[in-house]
């Protein structure tokens, strides 16, 4: 295999995966950066760009930031490999339209602030059902310890909503705790960086890198962060491994994470499964496990409407998917019953 494909993630299952593809003529790359009309990708040769095939726009395929993709002469994207991992949200504003923030990411650092205006355990939940279910491994990563009064009382408040994920609390202004995120990208791996704006991912991404490669900007008055990364972005770092940067996420709408959520309230699940009733709605059903916890304080009860909140919205996104999927199958009944139309159509006899 090519050293500098391997540097960016390739691996022997790409290796093969691509060989029908090289058959074809194509070379593999990656996307580092995705524009409006053109991407920027990193192959055997180095940087360059390419447009997308006419087939794939038709067909709404959109390659995203850390996909593989296959590239014909002349630059031109003509094939996206399958995903090993996505991280994706529904669009905002938008019908229910998936959004890929990351994909082929081995890691994703979930990053939050340790500041009044950043720091929501409920806010963590949602981004970690995101993560579960994109397929990559989730860690937390805690910045700005420096302007935290109880660091480690935040460290275990975090524990009660992560269970299992890896916490590192780091400090972006003496260094303390980042060394700690270099062991993610042995081996050529891929990580992605998540969350709101101005928690410090441009931070992590230069001492990751040993230098400046992204700009920083300091927090404001209102404790808030402020917006310095302005496009998703895929950086090979000197050495090794690969970072995608994301703009911070105003909100971050859930994408089909059934799965995810599981994993993220796997203590609600598991007291779940031992109610009397397989479809127990926790609500007023005799021998309801969940309701006893919560009586009890086994099951704290904003961990247990945050889950509630979550399930709603994933219910309401799966309705509409449903209806949209309706919609789209009548239209294309009524397009195939026009085009029966057209064609078995008699034709006119000529006039006399």
């Amino acid at each position: 295999m090519s050293e500098a494909l391997m540097r960016l993630g390739w691996t022997p299952e790409r290796e093969t995966e691509f060989e029908q593809y090289g058959a074809e003529g194509l070379r593999p790359a990656r996307v580092a950066v995705e524009h409006r009309s053109a991407y920027v990708l990193y192959g055997e040769q180095g940087e360059f760009r390419a447009e997308l095939a006419g087939r794939l726009r038709h067909e709404e395929i959109w390659p995203a930031v850390g996909d593989w993709v296959g590239v014909r002469e002349p630059e031109t994207i003509a094939a996206v490999l399958p995903r090993r991992t996505v991280f994706s949200r529904k669009e905002p504003w938008l019908a229910a339209k998936e959004q890929v923030l990351a994909a082929n990411a081995d890691t994703v650092f979930v990053t939050t602030a340790l500041t009044p205006a950043d720091f929501k355990p409920r806010r963590l939940e949602r981004y970690l059902a995101t993560a579960w279910e994109s397929g990559a491994q989730p860690v937390i990563v805690l910045t700005k310890t420096d302007l935290c009064a109880d660091v480690q009382a935040a460290v275990l408040e975090v524990e009660a909503v992560a269970f299992g994920v890896p916490i590192h609390a780091v400090n972006g202004l003496t260094g303390e705790g980042l060394d700690g995120l270099s062991p993610y990208l042995a081996g050529h791996r891929t990580v992605a960086l998540l969350g709101s704006s101005g928690v410090g991912k441009s931070t992590i991404v230069n001492h990751l890198a040993g230098g400046t490669v992204m700009p920083v900007a300091e927090i404001g008055s209102d404790g808030r962060g402020r917006h310095t990364t302005r496009h998703r972005e895929l950086l090979p770092l000197p050495g090794g491994g690969l970072v995608l940067d994301t703009p911070g996420l105003r909100e971050l709408q859930l994408w089909d994470v059934s799965h995810g959520l599981e994993q993220t309230f796997e203590d609600v699940a598991a007291l779940a499964s031992t109610c009397r009733f397989g479809d127990c709605a926790h609500e007023s059903e005799p021998g309801c496990a969940v309701r006893e916890a919560l009586r009890t304080g086994t099951l704290p009860r904003d961990r247990f409407d945050s889950w509630r909140k979550l399930q709603r919205e994933l219910g309401r996104l799966e309705r509409r998917l449903d209806a949209r999927a309706r919609s789209e199958h009548a239209q294309q009944i009524r397009k195939e019953a026009r085009q029966r139309r057209r064609t078995q159509r008699p034709p006119r006899g000529r006039a006399r």
